[in-house]
C-alpha cells in the first residue's frame, strides 16, 4: 500500500533541489518552450513516484535519476524535431562570470556544445561528473558499476579533449 504524498513536503523538496531540474532541462532542451514542457514532465514523474523514494539513498540522487530518465525519454521523443544548429547556449553558462575573460566564455560554450553532441548516457555521466558527484553516486544514479563510470568518464574526457584539440588545429 502506498503512503499518501505530503504536498507541502513535495513542494519543499522541489524547491530545495530545483537546480537539479534546471540543469537537466537546460542540457536536454534548447528552447524555452521545450524546457518548460520537460520541466513539467519531470515534476509529474517526481510526483507520481515520490512515494517510492527510498530514504536510504540521498534525495538528490533519486531526483537526478528520475529527471535524467524523463529527459532522455523526452529527448528521444522530440529528437526528430530538433535541429543540429547549436545557436545560443548562453543559458547554460549563467554560473560563470565571463565579463573579464572572453576566452573562458568561448571555451565554456564549446564545452557545452561538445557535451550536447554526446549520446544520452555520456551526456548524463559528464553532467553528473561536472556537478562534483562521486563515481559511486554517479553509479547509483545511472544504475551502472563504479568501474563502468570511471571507464566511461575517462573516455568522455579524452573525447572532449580531442574535440578541443581539433578545434584549435582548425583555427
Amino acid at each position: 500500500m502506498n503512503k499518501p504524498i505530503d504536498k507541502p513536503e513535495f513542494l519543499r523538496t522541489l524547491k530545495a533541489h530545483e537546480k537539479i531540474l534546471f540543469k537537466v532541462c537546460n542540457l536536454y532542451c534548447r528552447n524555452p518552450e521545450d524546457r518548460k514542457d520537460l520541466m513539467q514532465e519531470i515534476i509529474i514523474q517526481l510526483w507520481t513516484s515520490f512515494h517510492r523514494y527510498d530514504s536510504k539513498y540521498r534525495l538528490s540522487t533519486w531526483m537526478y535519476r528520475v529527471s535524467l530518465n524523463v529527459a532522455i525519454s523526452y529527448y528521444r521523443k522530440t529528437k526528430r524535431h530538433a535541429d543540429n544548429h547549436f545557436s545560443s547556449l548562453s543559458h547554460l553558462i549563467e554560473v560563470f562570470d565571463t565579463e573579464d575573460n572572453e576566452h573562458l566564455e568561448e571555451n565554456t560554450r564549446l564545452l557545452y556544445r561538445f557535451i550536447r553532441e554526446l549520446n544520452d548516457l555520456n551526456r548524463a555521466l559528464i553532467m553528473l561528473y561536472l556537478d562534483d558527484y562521486s563515481y559511486k553516486e554517479i553509479a547509483e544514479i545511472m544504475g551502472i558499476t563504479v568501474t563502468n563510470v570511471s571507464t566511461k568518464i575517462n573516455r568522455i574526457k579524452k573525447q572532449l579533449k580531442q574535440k578541443f584539440e581539433q578545434m584549435e588545429k582548425s583555427i
